[in-house]
């Protein structure tokens, strides 16, 4: 906000219609933000409470009221006890939201910290796999099957389990988009009503489905538009690599189908054998959704990345026939229509980043919002369902925010997910 525009009032000046900022930390006043019009006399005692002389006043973005004739009048004893009392409460007031919200920052940072956590154990897991299933090829079937079937469990605990968008990783892993695949091929299941055996095998098969890809060149390891028929057949050689190394790992059969069709497409355009919806098996169908999706975010070469929001969008407006109506709708659903990583706008002009979804208001998502007030490391992330009149009015390219909100917004050039269960819902806040 331009300092120019404003002057300094002293808190005995202020009323109903001022647009002020509050030059403190918002750790030390009880507004959802540091700047804001004043709409009530509560608002006023508040301010006074805080033990200010001077606020900072926007002449052009105010439009004031007159004082009522007793607003601030001392007439009498009784009248000064009673204003001491409200502002007693008030104070009383700001320290318990502060309280709130410093407990919610925390168990926002501690939820973001434990997926990461996790996030992080996958990756390890399947770099480990890589390494040593050749020579324990059971072994590391085992302790797949230990990772998945704890992932399992906490996604089907009681309450909405969603999609948390993650930092940027330290540099790029090839574990990436098999974490990536299993976690969101877990909860595309749990959205289709798998039972909990049914997403063990999606999940072992998720993670391992590209496993094959260590017995070809590195050069031909990823799609390439530009690879000759020879080199085009090798890369595609890695499905049926990848089935062979599952059944030397013990993998079940169901697995084995899924991985050995993560390439097909409904429409009969995919690889190896060109099979029809109708022949695909429910794992196979899920596998060929949350694979594509993840490719068009993170792709080899990010010249050619997409955002969530653009890949959502591509994959419903122009891929539709590739994947089965069923699945490619609960994906949806699941996704939001703009999905975690997604860098916005609102109604209200800010700038944000979509870090998780709201399934059941798929445009009402939760963002963290752009706040030079606020420091990024203590921002809330704001749901936009509790703010009934804010919204997004457009998705950008990272490429299109300003040098600030980029920089505070951070948002990732290759995108990382886990799951988590919905934090409390947050009082409506003002942004």
């Amino acid at each position: 906000m331009d300092d120019k525009s404003s002057q300094l009032i002293d808190v005995g000046q202020l009323r109903r219609g001022l647009f002020i900022q509050l030059d403190l930390g918002w750790m030390d006043h009880p507004f959802p933000r540091g700047s804001f019009k004043i709409t009530s006399s509560d608002q006023i005692r508040t301010i006074r409470a805080l033990g200010l002389t001077q606020v900072r006043y926007f002449p052009d973005r105010s439009d004031p009221e007159e004082p009522p004739s007793d607003f601030g009048a001392v007439s009498g004893s009784g009248e000064v006890h009673a204003d001491e009392a409200a502002q007693h409460r008030l104070q009383a007031e700001a320290r318990a939201l502060q309280t709130q919200r410093q407990q919610q920052l925390a168990a926002q940072q501690a939820s973001l910290q434990h997926c990461e956590q996790r996030f992080g154990e996958v990756v390890r897991l399947y770099q480990r796999v890589v390494e040593e299933t050749p020579a324990r090829p059971v072994a590391m079937r085992e302790q797949c099957e230990a990772l998945v079937a704890r992932c399992v469990a906490e996604i089907l605990v009681e309450g909405e389990a969603t999609i948390r968008l993650l930092s940027e990783g330290a540099g790029e892993s090839q574990a990436t988009h098999p974490a990536n695949t299993m976690v969101l091929a877990l909860l595309l299941g749990r959205a289709l009503g798998l039972p909990a055996h049914g997403l063990a095998e999606l999940g072992i098969a998720a993670l391992l489905h590209d496993l094959g890809k260590q017995q070809l060149p590195a050069h031909l390891r990823m799609r390439d538009e530009r690879y000759q028929a020879e080199d085009l057949a090798v890369y595609r050689s890695h499905v049926r690599e990848s089935v062979q190394t599952g059944r030397r790992m013990g993998l079940s059969a169901w697995a084995l189908q899924a991985i050995a069709q993560h390439h097909e497409m409904a429409d009969g355009s995919g690889f190896p054998a060109g099979l029809q919806g109708a022949d695909m098996s429910t794992g196979g169908k899920v596998l060929a959704l949350v694979n594509r999706y993840d490719r068009l975010c993170n792709p080899p070469s990010m010249a050619q990345a997409l955002t969530p929001h653009e890949a959502l969008a591509l994959t419903f407006a122009r891929h539709k026939a590739c994947f089965d109506a069923e699945v490619l709708g609960a994906f949806i659903r699941m996704m939001g229509v703009y999905p975690p990583g997604s860098v916005v706008q609102l109604a209200n002009e800010r700038y944000a980043l979509v870090v998780s979804v709201n399934s059941t208001r798929p445009l009402k998502p939760r963002v963290l919002v752009h706040d030079p007030a606020v420091p990024p490391d203590q921002a809330l992330i704001l749901d936009l369902e509790t703010a009934p009149e804010q919204g997004i009015r457009r998705s950008l390219k990272p490429s299109q925010l300003p040098a600030g909100a980029r920089a505070y917004l951070a948002p990732v050039s290759r995108v990382r997910c886990f799951y988590e269960h919905q934090l409390p819902a947050r009082v409506p806040t003002e942004v």
